[in-house]
């Protein structure tokens, strides 16, 4: 290896090698040894791919920190601050990358498990420039895993100012800056350049040719920061795409922009005439006005979803020794909350009281409880499973963390297909090659017939007006108004993907108790021993730590007669059996017969039944009569009459199968006395057959069956408490209208097709104009985005009429 004085291009970057030249043995030449050691890094872990997907993909390294400033790193606070989860082994935590700006970027960052087997998993977020990092604490520390990340040209920005502020809202505010500045700069051009151009437009003939001359140069030079800075993006797309043997919606856009600009520098310079610049600067300004409107359109619908719209569920807080259930949104750090077996912990919180074992199988995918002792730190998104225990919040509700644990790749269905995205990338892209096709021949032919200057106007004009950026923006614009109309209206979905397989449902699937049945409405009395106040104490005390729907009914029942306080401890929550508990030394359990050991031969029909048994005695049983949610009968009666198929699965015996059977559609399959398990295999007998299934259910049981069907909604009570396999959350009083959900889903369906005929009509239209040289190009650049606007308006106001429509039933 050895140093030379000639100037070239850094491999790796793409800098000049200006001040050191480093040419390694395979005579690839180097700007720093950063950049060398980053490609023999990449060399010795067989990732050389990285260079075939975009020549000179690196960042420079020269001047990168050192490891030592990074010392700062090592301190517990910080890390506090900076890592989302912990549970001492597995951590979690996000960074920004500025550095990040192709797909060469993407790869490498997330193959960083192959660089360091510290580094268990990455994965990219290319439009917020960050990266997602789950690491082994054992395995490399956070400073080093920062220093990896440093070495490989992305050194993430860690301001610790912004962690105690909305980071992400200073970010954005930059990103808007930048973005008018680019704004204002192409309009400042578009401007002056019409002011220059007028004589042209009115006619005006001007005898001295120096002015028309220096009026050419100065809209050339006019043009220049139009080009280079205010068509840039569209032009790296497109580059990127073709370098990598594909078509995007930005190639047709560029060649436009590549059309206008070259062939006004070449009449310009040439003295032929005076060019299209001004079509240039309104083509580029209003694709740029155009942009601001998509991205304003997104914030408005709150595609950026966060947990105030998609957590429709409260907290129990404790205050002045009172319990008290309040919005999410209005937790604050310092609050005291009371958290339930089986409910999540929505912020990082210090325990204070109780026995404390945390399921993070929500932030891992594994399911091994961690036992937590007084003091001890609990991060959100663990579930507590082991009784009732209290915190105390320290940091804020994060809306970002919340929704990134909902959308986590463990509880990603394999089944899930994305069918209205794909096909939309498959027309944009056929699209786009048929509009290029059209466009080459259309050129050619007017330049047999009335020479080039007609030829390029009617080619730029066909590129311009026939942008498949329509096609692009229908589903997400259309399909996301939806979920936040249904939102408003008690369904939060979690993606558009959601929307899209409800439209498609064929068959559902009913949970019973908590889902057509109500818990708050249950009649129930005890059948048995009458309960001495010690024994009532202790059944109260042991439901109270559950927000099982049968539970929490009980524990209401025996609320006012029943002494609160009491330290339960061993509690276990046995899905589809029962609970259990030791209080004062004797072990409480509740539940199924079978769970307690008793017989149930005597027991009544159309109820729910759970056993009590403390210590050895069996004293009998609470019998909770299923009362059925108000609109459920109606509910089944309109899904039949939409021909949709119905199952219900119980956990509980048949005994109440003939009185269900009267509120059910005729031949409605039932199957009682169902394992969790014995659900999930319902739905997959029945996607086996081509059915595609929606499950409904309480999410406590059926978080397998809810994985496992096409749509999956847990329904929300009070508590803090959902299945983060589910697909969507639906509020307890709006269960009665899932078949307008369902109509409504169908209706979002037929706007995104609705967008895609008028886009296409827009397009055969325009082209038809365009091909006979009718069209110039200004009045395409002008049509162009209005055409995408119009679209994306279109579908967003027609699921908007179609919400309030479903408002009214």
């Amino acid at each position: 290896m050895h140093s030379e004085k000639n100037i070239q291009t850094c491999y790796h970057c793409g800098e000049d090698c200006k001040d050191e030249l480093i040419t390694n043995d395979e005579g690839k030449s180097f700007c720093c040894n950063g950049c060398n050691m980053v490609y023999e890094l990449l060399q010795e872990n067989n990732l050389s791919d990285y260079y075939k997907l975009n020549n000179q993909p690196g960042v420079r390294q020269k001047g990168k920190s050192q490891r030592d400033k990074l010392a700062y790193l090592d301190d517990d606070t910080i890390k506090k601050k900076l890592i989302d989860f912990t549970d001492g082994e597995i951590a979690k935590l996000s960074f920004y990358l500025p550095q990040i700006h192709c797909s060469s970027c993407i790869w490498l960052l997330e193959k960083l498990p192959e660089l360091h087997g510290g580094v268990l998993e990455s994965k990219v977020n290319f439009l917020k420039r960050e990266i997602y990092v789950t690491f082994s604490e054992e395995k490399i520390s956070l400073r080093d895993l920062v220093m990896l990340l440093i070495n490989l040209g992305y050194e993430p920005l860690i301001n610790l100012e912004d962690l105690e502020k909305n980071k992400k809202k200073k970010q954005r505010s930059e990103q808007e800056k930048t973005f008018f500045i680019k704004l204002g700069v192409v309009g400042f051009c578009f401007g002056n350049i019409m002011m220059l151009s007028f004589p042209e437009y009115l006619g005006i003939t001007v005898e001295d040719q120096e002015f028309i001359e220096i009026f050419g140069y100065l809209n050339l030079i006019l043009s220049l920061p139009v080009f280079f800075y205010g068509a840039r993006d569209y032009l790296t797309s497109a580059w990127q795409a073709i370098k990598h043997k594909g078509v995007n919606i930005d190639v047709p856009i560029s060649l436009g922009i590549l059309a206008l600009f070259l062939r006004s520098a070449f009449e310009i310079l040439s003295d032929t005439g005076a060019g299209y610049l001004d079509s240039l600067g309104a083509l580029i300004f209003l694709l740029l006005i155009g942009k601001w409107f998509q991205q304003k359109t997104f914030d408005n619908i709150s595609f950026e979803r966060d947990y105030k719209s998609y957590f429709p569920i409260a907290v129990t807080r404790i205050k002045n020794d009172e319990l008290e259930n309040i919005p999410l949104s209005k937790l604050e750090v310092y609050d005291t909350l009371q958290i339930k077996n089986g409910e999540l912990i929505p912020a990082d919180a210090i325990l204070k009281r109780g026995d404390a074992q945390i399921d993070y199988s929500f932030v891992t995918g594994e399911s091994k409880p961690v036992e937590k002792q007084s003091g001890d730190l609990l991060y959100a998104g663990g579930k507590q499973t082991a009784g009732v225990i209290e915190v105390e919040v320290t940091k804020e509700v994060s809306q970002s963390y919340l929704t990134r644990l909902w959308n986590e790749h463990t509880f990603t269905k394999e089944n899930a297909t994305d069918f209205l995205q794909s096909k939309t990338n498959v027309i944009s892209k056929w699209f786009t090659l048929v509009i290029l096709f059209v466009a080459a021949i259309a050129g050619t032919y007017w330049w047999n017939v009335d020479g080039p200057t007609h030829a390029v106007n009617t080619f730029t004009a066909v590129l311009i007006i026939a942008c498949p950026c329509a096609l692009a923006l229908n589903a997400p614009f259309a399909l996301g108004n939806a979920m936040r109309i249904m939102a408003r209206f008690g369904l939060y979905a979690k993606d558009t993907r959601t929307i899209e397989n409800m439209a498609a449902i064929d068959h559902l699937v009913f949970d019973k108790t908590g889902t057509i049945t109500s818990a708050k409405e249950q009649a129930i009395n005890f059948v048995g021993n009458t309960l001495t106040q010690e024994q009532l104490d202790k059944v109260y005390a042991v439901t109270s730590q559950s927000t099982h729907p049968v539970s929490s009914r009980i524990a209401k029942y025996l609320a006012n007669e029943a002494q609160k306080g009491i330290t339960v401890s061993n509690f276990k929550e046995v899905e589809g059996n029962g609970i259990e508990g030791t209080v004062d030394g004797v072990l409480v359990r509740l539940g199924k017969a079978t769970f307690v050991g008793a017989d149930s031969s005597s027991k009544k029909s159309f109820q729910t039944v759970s056993y009590v048994k403390i210590g050895d005695d069996i004293l009998g049983h609470f019998s909770l009569a299923q009362s059925l949610r108000g609109g459920i009968d109606q509910l089944l009666i309109d899904l039949s009459e939409k021909k949709y198929e119905v199952s219900l699965l119980s956990g509980d015996n048949a005994s109440e199968k003939e009185k269900l059977s009267k509120i059910f559609p005729q031949n409605t399959e039932m199957r009682f006395e169902q394992s969790p398990q014995d659900k999930m295999n319902y739905i997959v007998n029945n996607q086996e057959k081509q059915k595609k299934v929606l499950m409904i259910g309480d999410g406590l049981n059926d978080a397998g069956a809810l994985k496992q069907s096409d749509v999956g909604i847990a329904v929300a009570e009070d508590a803090h408490q959902f299945s983060p396999a589910c697909d969507g959350i639906i509020s307890a009083e709006k269960v009665k209208d899932l078949n307008i959900y369902m109509k409504f889903s169908k209706s979002a369906m037929k706007m995104v097709y609705v967008g895609f005929v008028i886009s296409f009509l827009y397009n055969i239209v325009g082209l038809s104009y365009a091909v006979q040289g009718n069209l110039s190009p200004l009045i395409a650049a002008i049509l162009m985005p209005l055409s995408s606007i119009s679209v994306v308006l279109i579908g967003m106001l027609g699921t908007t009429i179609a919400g309030r429509e479903f408002l009214k039933k």
